[in-house]
Formats: structure tokens, sequence, C-alpha cells
């Protein structure tokens, strides 16, 4: 894979502007002021953060295309909080396993930029490393590991990654929920399942939670200027932490038994940042 397999040819970035200059047409909203990219499990968030002001099918938007995953939606969206605050809801998420390229996987985040958001809420299904975080358990991601090799940026182009998943944020989560654990957070690859062994090796370099997702657009968020949230849903425990078979319809069937619980948190927090 690399960064133009399938997504148009140019600067990524052009591209993220001409999206958002679409976006504001089609929805209205001349500027947004936070974005939401929801995973498995989190899609119930959307309804409850406000009123959903406009819909727009994800393949009519420059650079986006319909997502391939059971799960996901296939649209872009606009929800106006109580407050006033005008949210981008992505449920066109693209994964880096579905070899669009890195700039496919970026071009969600950057968009959102591009359309005026200081900040990213990233959201997730995936595999828990502890044993106590049984399935339905939600996380707040306090770091990334990157097992991609890959990034979604090019050239000479260094950017800090301290305190990416914003401690500010995270102590306004714990101010909602103090329950709420923290833990770093491994991309790898996909589709495939890690194997036993590759979740030993995440958890050996500090990994607690395991996924295909997330960090690579992380990385894009924080290198446009936003500032990044990230919480996981832990789907099922990793391979070889259960001794069940791993499937995608656990993932699905762990997210619609938690949604209603944890998409009701995710508001609660969002209403606060």
């Amino acid at each position: 894979m690399n960064n133009s397999d399938t997504f148009p040819a140019g600067d990524p970035t052009a591209l993220a502007a001409s999206a958002a200059a679409f976006l504001a047409k089609a929805t209205g909203v001349e500027r947004h002021d936070l974005a939401l990219v929801l995973g498995s499990g989190w899609g119930g968030a959307a309804g409850l953060i406000g009123e959903t002001t406009a819909v727009v099918p994800a393949e009519d938007v420059p650079g986006f295309s319909a997502p391939s995953v059971p799960g996901h939606v296939a649209s872009l969206s606009s929800v106006r909080t109580p407050d006033g605050r005008n949210v981008l809801v992505l449920g066109a998420r693209t994964h880096f396993y579905e070899g669009k390229g890195v700039r496919s996987v970026a071009h969600g985040v950057r968009t959102a930029a591009a359309a005026g958001a200081k900040i990213v809420v990233l959201t997730n299904g995936c595999g828990g490393l502890n044993p106590e975080w049984t399935p339905g358990t939600p996380v707040l991601i306090s770091d990334h590991i990157n097992l991609t090799a890959a990034s979604p940026l090019e050239g000479a182009t260094f950017v800090d990654l301290t305190d990416l998943y914003s401690s500010r944020l995270r102590a306004v989560a714990l101010e909602v929920d103090p329950t709420l654990s923290q833990g770093v957070y491994a991309q790898f690859t996909g589709p495939h399942y890690e194997t036993p062994a590759e979740v030993q090796y995440a958890k050996r370099i500090g990994a607690d939670l395991v996924g295909m997702s997330t960090a690579l657009e992380a990385i894009a968020a924080r290198a446009a200027g936003m500032e990044v949230f990230g919480m996981s849903l832990v789907t099922n425990l990793a391979a070889g932490i259960s001794t069940e078979p791993l499937s995608h319809g656990e993932v699905l069937a762990a997210g619609a038994a938690a949604g209603p619980r944890i998409s009701q948190l995710l508001a609660d927090i969002i209403a606060k940042i």
C-alpha cells in the first residue's frame, strides 16, 4: 500500500479544502466546530449530541467513498448541539486495509480541519489485552503505537506527537465518568485479526488495545492543528487473551449491546468539551 493507491493525484490538503467547501454548500453550515468519527458500536452518539440538520452521501463529497465495512455509515452529517456548535459527523471512515492509500485514510480528518474543526473525536471498536476489560467496556486512548509501517505525512513534515491524545480532553471525560480506564492503542494493518503472538508482542511494547484504525487519523489530525480525543470500545478480548475464536459478528454484537450506554457517555463528554 502507498499514499496514492486509488486517491486522486495532487495536494491532499487541496482536495480536503474542496471537500470542505462542498460540505459547507451541501449542509448550509459555513464552519464546523468539532468533528466526530464514529467507529463500531458508537453510531448512536450522533443522534444524542444534538439535531441533525443535514446528511450528505459520502460518495457525493470529493475524495470520499462509501465504507466497505458492515456497521459503518455511508454518509457525512452536520449536527447542531444545544449550545449552538456545529459537529461534522464522519460516518464514512476509510480503513488502511481497504487498499485505497494512506491519503484516503486521512482525508476525513483533513476535511474536518479544512471545515474549521478544532477538535476531532476518534472512536473505534477494538480488542482488549486486559482481561478485566470485558466486551462493552469503553476505554480512553492515552497514546498509540502505529504498527502499520506507514504515515499520513509526506516529505519533511516533522510533527510532535507528545500528548497526541489530549490530556485536557481526557480530564474532561473523567469528570463525566471518573471510572473510565485509559490505555495505549496499537493499530495493526488488518484486515485479518492479530495472532496470539502478535498480541503478546503488542502487550510487551506497551499496548492495552489492538485495532485497525485511529492512529493514522490521529497523526493527520495533529498535523492539521486539531486537538485529538480518542475512545475505544472493547468489543472482544484479543487473540490469546480469550480462548474463543474472533469474528466480526462478535464485534458487531458487542457494539450493539453496548451502543446505547456508550453513545450516551460520548454525548455527555462532547457536551462538555
